[in-house]
């Protein structure tokens, strides 16, 4: 399975997991088991906030884009994240923010470099 992943800067927080066919996200399970091969399923006939674009089952490789939260310490790797290729079975190991006291250093270094460029 191949995850894209597109961030967007919100507060909540996702869970995922995948078992074969099945990605539960957030709770809420979504079987693409009955796809067949080059077909797809298109944004439209899916009902979640979590899932973005069109679902594609191409070579045998199901592909899906998952909306992921930017909490306000988000790390580079959530702002700007890779495809997730051969993802496995159990929990969507997804981009993490960084810890809330490397984003207080971060703040204040930029306010100190404010005030010295004054």
């Amino acid at each position: 399975m191949k995850i894209n992943l597109t961030p967007q800067r919100r507060d909540d927080t996702l869970e995922a997991y995948k078992y074969g066919s099945t990605v539960i996200v957030n709770g809420e399970s979504f079987d693409f088991s009955a796809m067949l091969e080059g077909s797809t399923l298109p944004r439209s006939a899916i009902s979640s906030i979590w899932l973005e674009g069109d679902v594609e089952l191409n070579d045998g490789e199901l592909e899906i884009t998952l909306l992921i939260p930017l909490p306000q310490n988000y790390s580079q790797e959530q702002a700007f994240p890779v495809p997730l290729l051969n993802v496995p079975d159990g929990l969507i190991q997804l981009p993490q923010p960084l810890p809330i006291s490397t984003m207080r250093l971060t703040e204040e270094a930029t306010k100190d470099q404010e005030q010295a460029n004054e």
